[in-house]
């Protein structure tokens, strides 16, 4: 079988599961990505029968769902399967467990129960949190207010981190809200005076703005920066991509590009932006508004995008009642997580982003979490899922699985999980369909890494790629 024809197959299993209605409600997966590069032949491989792709692609009409009987992956099968590819260099063990999505049943069990760091993978539980508590078809404010004799413009936070400093763009996550768009609004809006002071009002977070169990060379490596309700593209120095310094004070930057965009417009603007709350009696102008929070949350899954996921907590708390702040935010995802069908003994959060160290799971808990949304009926929390990256595709994984003379590439474009990465620690944790069609789902975790990060790394893809690869009965 051609190298494309193998590409193919994933592909279309990538649509299979975005469809997928098995029973106990696992009704959505993956999302197709939009190409893959062809590669050069290879030896003809045996493929099962459900990613056996077609001589050609015809136009979709029904998709069936996932056979709820196809077999169970042996334990006794598997164990030594999974235990050869979570080897690591140094001995470091690596931890993991593996779960039939549809009982229950576990399949593989490494160290399942031990508290570790999980890195990113604390994400999972914070996006669950966010489309629990908060509409996932609500969108994010930015607005301008006039307020006291008419000449003081009030830009008003409204908790979107992934604004544009252009014009808005219909089309994007980041950027669908514009600080161009806003101004020309604004100008249009306005009926002569000036000069104007410009205003800014983000008391919607409260609280310090930087985490204390952060470390300082994540700060300064631009890991995270202090969290603001409003700031362009996650505080990105360089909007233009992820990645590079962040700035200080996002929010101030913020109203700063947009004092600019005023000024291309006309509108005669003061010199110097002051910071306080709008008056009660200020009055609208012009707003403009972000991409749905559901969108954001599957940006933030996809990306592994740290500052975003630390607003996103505060703005699940603003929504459920404790303060817009960090121990506000950890409170409301605690208190989701609690409320799942889910032994959460021993878990601690330090943070949404899984930068602190004091964050504390285990792959039993992780996985669980996966299967219960898999499970759930509540279609905002299925969405969870559609934020995971694809191995070889998408998100954090698109440079991941790539190699087809690794093991790992059994695993392109079939499994679908989130990752997470600090200096000694690499996780894994999703959901993937074994080569006999029956939907796994599991999670590594290999902490206390010592110069070994990106060997675990490869061990926790192989681990994953044996899972989708074998019927192993």
């Amino acid at each position: 079988m051609k190298r494309s024809t193998r590409v193919l197959t994933a592909m279309l299993l990538v649509v299979v599961l975005g469809v997928l209605a098995v029973p106990f409600g696992v009704h959505y997966g993956p999302q197709l990505a939009e190409a893959l590069q062809e590669r050069a032949p290879e030896p003809e491989p045996s493929v099962p029968a459900i990613q056996q792709a077609p001589e050609e692609v015809a136009a979709p009409t029904l998709v069936s769902r996932l056979d709820s009987g196809a077999p169970m992956p042996a334990p006794e099968v598997l164990a030594p399967l999974l235990n050869e590819a979570l080897q690591v260099p140094g001995g470091t063990p690596v931890t993991g467990v593996v779960l039939d999505a549809a009982t229950g049943e576990s399949l593989f069990d490494q160290g399942g129960a031990e508290l570790q760091l999980p890195a990113s993978n604390i994400k999972l539980l914070t996006a669950t949190a966010v489309l629990a508590r908060i509409d996932p078809d609500r969108r994010l404010t930015t607005s301008v207010h006039r307020a006291g004799t008419g000449n003081v413009l009030v830009l008003k936070a409204g908790g979107d981190a992934l604004l544009g400093s252009g014009e808005s763009n219909p089309e994007a996550i980041v950027g669908r809200a514009g600080l161009a768009t806003l101004a020309a609004r604004t100008a249009e809006a306005l009926t002569g005076g000036g000069p104007y002071q410009l205003v800014l009002d983000d008391t919607l977070f409260v609280g310090p703005v930087l985490n204390a169990s952060w470390q300082e060379g994540d700060i300064q490596a631009g890991e995270i920066a202090p969290i603001y309700p409003l700031a362009i593209n996650s505080s990105w120095l360089d909007e233009s991509k992820q990645g590079g310094a962040r700035a200080d004070d996002a929010a101030l930057a913020a109203a700063a590009s947009f004092r600019e965009a005023l000024i291309s417009e006309g509108i005669e603007v003061v010199e110097g932006i002051e910071r306080q709350a709008a008056p009660e009696e200020a009055t609208l102008v012009a707003a403009v508004e972000s991409a749905t929070v559901e969108e954001q949350v599957e940006h933030m899954l996809l990306t592994s995008d740290n500052y975003l996921a630390e607003v996103l907590a505060r703005l699940a708390a603003e929504a459920s009642g404790p303060p817009a702040s960090f121990g506000g935010g950890l409170e409301t995802i605690a208190e989701v997580i609690n409320g799942l069908e889910l032994e959460t003994e021993g878990m601690v959060f330090g943070d949404a982003s899984g930068l602190s160290p004091r964050n504390r799971v285990t792959p039993q808990q992780l996985a669980g979490v996966v299967r219960i949304l898999l499970r759930s009926d509540n279609r905002a929390l299925r969405h969870v899922l559609h934020g995971l990256p694809i191995a070889s595709l998408s998100g954090t994984l698109a440079g991941r699985y790539n190699d087809d003379d690794a093991p790992t590439f059994a695993g392109a474009g079939l499994v679908r999980a989130k990752t997470g990465t600090l200096n000694a620690v690499t996780a894994l944790s999703g959901y993937v369909v074994s080569a006999d069609g029956r939907l796994l789902v599991f999670s590594f975790i290999a902490s206390g890494l010592d110069g070994t990060t990106a060997p675990a790394r490869d061990a926790v893809d192989a681990a994953a790629a044996v899972l989708a690869g074998c019927g192993c009965r």
